[in-house]
């Protein structure tokens, strides 16, 4: 079990996806002239008529013919409902994400500002390098964070509908409506994207999904590692914030581990696996039909998906409460600043070698308020996302 799959309930679970493909095969229906209401009828689908078929969609199709006078499938197979039915639970997966990013996101910000002048040792390879500050290491991890957001947006406003038929050539379909027009009106159904052709075995639309997802567990896997290695006993410089029963030890009562740091490191050192297994698939995706390939994407593009949404969530958790000791810092760097300061041959004050630190944190701060509103105390003019009159709240 995923510690934390709670979080990612009903998002891409078994019943998650009968339920997606199960609004595939309506908006089908529909485009094929069928006027399908099932309300809120999941089927359940039998597990060995599932291994029987090798997919689960054919178990589907013939629960939905027996609830349903009227052409339904006619002219897909099952890829086609199998692929788009996942992106459907992409979309979902994308909105929580980003939505969790964007916690993630206004907690960096108020800490890039808080802390912008918080002096803190630098470290290169695990040694003292020259003095920065909080500030500068949030607006860093911010920068991540708000590099994942763009991506999902981007990923997210392209995911395609699937819709070949048995060899990617519509040619079933083509007997019944217009293929090319039934494909964008299937799109708009599902409000999905029609990318113009089928692709089958062009997988390019997973792997950019899995990218995307990858690294956006990577920018957050870069945070958890620096608050576990600053919130080290012997370093004491970040803690997480206390929660009632997290934390504990099965042996040792007194200890409060960092487990939302702990965990959501685990998801970055997890994902990039997910994602290789999905360009693995997509180098093997031959013929017209992958033999296997197809297949062994799934469960990896789902696991993915559910370890995004997770770590996602945890990391907003743990930024929003996240303790920062500035006057630890401050002691840390002031004694070792022989260290701290030998590239300028020396001194005494670590704050007055800081170079372009701050304004590198207005930098990344005037980047977010592009997609959030300013924060209190900011210390420029924060400029309107919406125009004038505008009752918009800054989604």
């Amino acid at each position: 079990m995923l510690p934390g799959s709670y979080r990612a309930a009903g998002l891409v679970d078994d019943t998650a996806l009968v339920r997606a493909m199960l609004d595939v095969e309506v908006a089908w229906a529909r485009v094929l002239g069928t006027p399908v209401s099932l309300g809120s009828w999941t089927p359940v689908l039998d597990p060995a008529e599932v291994e029987a078929a090798g997919n689960p969609v054919l178990p589907l199709v013939s629960a939905v013919r027996s609830q349903v006078s009227g052409s339904v499938h006619t002219g897909l197979t099952s890829q086609d409902v199998l692929d788009t039915a996942l992106m459907l639970l992409a979309r979902d997966v994308l909105s929580r994400v980003s939505a969790d990013l964007a916690r993630v996101g206004a907690a960096l910000a108020r800490l890039a500002d808080e802390h912008r002048s918080s002096v803190m040792a630098g470290r290169t390879l695990t040694q003292f390098a020259v003095p920065i500050t909080f500030g500068l290491k949030a607006a860093r991890w911010l920068v991540g964070v708000l590099d994942s957001l763009d991506e999902l947006d981007a990923v997210s406003r392209n995911l395609p509908v699937q819709c070949g038929g048995a060899a990617g050539t519509l040619s079933r379909a083509a007997s019944v409506v217009d293929p090319l027009a039934a494909a964008a009106a299937f799109a708009e159904h599902l409000g999905l994207v029609w990318p113009g052709m089928p692709w089958h075995t062009y997988r390019a639309p997973v792997t950019r999904l899995g990218d995307a997802l990858v690294r956006t567990c990577d920018a957050l896997g870069v945070m958890a590692a620096d608050v576990l290695t600053l919130g080290r006993p012997e370093i004491g410089e970040v803690r997480e914030g206390a929660v009632a029963g997290r934390g504990g030890s099965s042996t040792m009562p007194h200890k409060r581990n960092p487990v939302l740091s702990v965990l959501v490191n685990s998801a970055a050192l997890q994902a990039p696996q997910f994602g290789a297994q999905l360009h693995l698939c997509s180098a093997r995706a031959v013929d017209e039909r992958p033999d296997g390939a197809w297949h062994a994407e799934w469960p990896a593009l789902r696991g993915l998906m559910e370890l995004a949404v997770v770590a996602a969530s945890q990391a907003a958790e743990l930024t929003e409460g996240l303790e920062v000791h500035a006057d630890v810092m401050a002691r840390r760097a002031a004694g070792a600043a022989e260290d701290l300061l030998a590239e300028r041959g020396g001194g005494t004050d670590p704050a007055a070698y800081l170079g372009m630190a701050e304004s590198f944190v207005d930098e990344v701060l005037r980047r977010n308020r592009s997609r959030f509103r300013p924060l209190r105390g900011e210390h420029e003019v924060p400029t309107p996302i919406v125009s004038e009159g505008s009752d918009r709240n800054g989604d």
